[in-house]
């Protein structure tokens, strides 16, 4: 069972950015595609990126596209997601998911989830 831990969250302005990491233990990574997902205060858990386990296949939510950029190193067991550009209503907690075989956008398609880390977006 692989397990999963974020970091990097953070208070941030307005455009500005934060990266946030993903350290996988317990498994190979490269057996997983890995995704990102986020849960502001109120709201359902949402799709925020993905990225096939060859790293090739990049998947991203109309919000975050252009602004976001998933990415993975399987030899360091590490994914990241680089966030530029923010905004106030990217103010959520981020998780980090696996799953086997392809990208979900669905939460409920990932058996393996982190505890989360904090973004916070404001002046």
């Amino acid at each position: 069972q692989i397990q999963l831990a974020e970091s990097g969250g953070g208070l941030v302005q307005p455009e500005g950015s934060l990266t946030l990491s993903c350290a996988a233990s317990g498994d190979t990574l490269t057996d997983y595609a890995m995704a990102w997902f986020r849960q502001g205060s109120g709201k359902e858990r949402e799709f925020v990126a993905g990225i096939s386990w060859t790293g090739y296949g990049t998947y991203y939510s109309d919000s975050v596209a252009g602004r976001f950029t998933i990415s993975r190193d399987n030899a360091k067991n590490m994914v990241w997601l680089q966030m530029s550009d923010l905004k106030p209503e990217d103010t959520a907690l981020y998780y980090c998911a696996a799953k086997k075989r392809a990208v979900a956008r669905s939460y409920s398609n990932y058996d393996n989830w982190g505890q989360g880390t904090q973004v916070t977006v404001s002046s």
